[in-house]
């Protein structure tokens, strides 16, 4: 075996998202059954995504497979088009992992790209994709050439244009979300113009897209930076919560670590009070990289122990035990792309009445003691059922508009496990906006995404450009031909 990913290592995940697509929702559970449907379309024309939580009607579901180029471009032009003509909305995306209707369109055209195009310039350290491409393909093209993506989020199963417009970030350090690897996008305006963006041509398009869920224009293709692969070895140092963040800034800032990410216990005895740190660096060896493989075998031995936390307090310690014991002594060295190279499916739920709920809140470093703080006194006050924390760094982000790290974050990615039922997810509400008032006291912000919880007051707290975002919208795109859940339920209103 060439190396353990860091999911069969630690025996989780923090970005598991418990379904890779359109998971429908059981109609016997009671307050779930799915959205009204709209006068004029048929119950079957519905789109879900990982929350099972968002059945929407829509007009209808195109699926876009064109290389970048005229014919993909005049097929999104006939959509906006017939679209606006007849008053829809239209929306893009990949797999829709996102957990609040972000990237379906109410009532309208759901296009949805996918494609394996790409094209590497090893001279330039750079690729060039259409916009559907998932990282999974990325992965294996770049890996044949010796080179790995730059930034990438934690799984391989997400379309890369989504990466960018849900401004994503990773692992690696001592890097800001992955759109900041993004040197250009090409994409076709509400009114079918075709225009280039980048940080230099048509730099407020480019802002505006950049975390911009879709709403400013239909993405065909990007250049993105790329580095080489590597051979990493991973170190791992368990401390205690109120001492990770001075350690983790020590590690994000070494120049000899290029990937680094922490867990906290989430047993209810030392809930949020034990951490861990894992940081690799290069490898000594750099000969001979193996190509790129997941954690097979053992990813599906972990998910059976990661499940086995719900409603099992002495299963979270043992598991807390395994991470900061077991783990090191098995770790061994693995690639850049081995490390990216996994599914969210690896540690999927299979429990049609339960959904893996992600939240995740960035704070400044000097605030995450007072945050972890906060958590222990709001989350043990809720039934929800929290499996795993991770934590990572994002390097200030000053170019998207809807940016949620002006300043250097520490990100904290929490996964719960919620039960299908209304009670479950008004207690879900309930607590996500307890969290966000505590995160924003302490200056922080949180993750666009999932589940859309939070208070308009909230929302325009933690993205004070929010109105601005939706100005220029609007003048691109009068007749609000790009809508989607985001849109309806938050920047509508700005």
């Amino acid at each position: 075996m060439a190396g353990l990913t860091r999911r069969a290592l630690l025996l989780g995940t923090g970005a598991v998202l418990g379904a890779l697509g359109y998971r429908a929702i059981s109609p016997a559970l009671p307050g779930l059954a799915g959205v009204a449907p709209l006068a004029g379309i048929p119950a079957e024309g519905r789109l879900n995504d990982a929350s099972g939580l968002s059945d929407t009607p829509i007009f209808r579901h195109i699926t876009l497979s064109d290389d970048p180029g005229a014919a993909l471009v005049a097929a999104l032009r006939a959509e906006l088009k017939a679209a606006a003509a007849a008053g829809r909305a239209v929306n893009i995306g990949a797999a829709r992992h996102s957990m609040g209707g972000q990237a379906i369109p109410r009532g309208g055209h759901a296009i949805t790209l996918q494609s394996d195009h790409l094209e590497i310039d090893t001279a330039a350290g750079t690729f060039r994709a259409q916009a559907g491409v998932r990282w999974a393909s990325v992965i294996t093209q770049l890996d044949a050439t010796g080179f790995s993506p730059k930034v990438m989020q934690s799984n391989n199963d997400f379309g890369l244009a989504a990466s960018f417009s849900v401004n994503a970030h990773g692992w690696a350090v001592p890097q800001g979300p992955m759109g900041a690897t993004v040197r250009s996008v090409d994409m076709v305006l509400p009114d079918g113009t075709f225009v280039t963006a980048s940080h230099s041509e048509n730099a407020d398009l480019f802002g505006a897209a950049m975390g911009g869920y879709g709403l400013i224009g239909l993405i065909t293709a990007l250049e993105v930076e790329m580095l080489p692969n590597q051979r990493l070895t991973p170190t791992f140092s368990e401390l205690p919560a109120a001492d990770f963040a001075r350690a983790f800034m020590a590690a994000v800032t070494d120049p000899s670590v290029s990937m680094a990410y922490g867990r906290l216990n989430v047993d209810r005895e030392r809930f949020f009070q034990d951490g861990l740190l894992v940081a690799s660096r290069a490898s000594a060896d750099q000969t001979d990289l193996p190509a790129a493989s997941g954690s097979g075998f053992v990813s599906k031995v972990s998910r059976q122990i990661f499940r086995a936390q719900l409603g099992n307090e002495p299963v979270k310690r043992w598991r807390w035990g395994v991470e900061t014991d077991v783990g090191p002594a098995m770790a061994k060295d693995a690639t850049r792309n081995s490390l990216f190279n996994e599914p969210v499916i690896t540690l999927d739920d299979r429990d049609p009445r339960r959904t893996d709920i992600l939240h995740e809140y960035f704070v400044e470093p000097d605030a995450f003691a007072a945050f972890a703080q906060a958590c222990a006194e709001v989350i043990p006050q809720s039934y929800q059922e929290l499996l795993n924390v991770t934590l990572r760094y994002v390097a200030a982000d000053p170019v998207a508009m809807l940016t949620y790290a002006p300043a250097p974050r520490i990100a904290a990615v929490l996964l719960f496990s919620q039960e299908m039922t209304a009670r479950a997810e008004a207690d879900m509400a309930r607590i996500t906006r307890a969290l966000i008032t505590r995160v924003l006291a302490l200056g922080g912000s949180y993750y666009l995404p999932y589940r859309p919880h939070a208070t308009l007051a909230q929302f325009t707290h933690a993205y004070p450009q929010a109105a601005a975002f939706a100005a220029l919208k609007r003048r691109l795109d009068p007749q609000l031909v790009l809508r989607n859940g985001l849109w309806d339920r938050f920047l509508e209103k700005t």
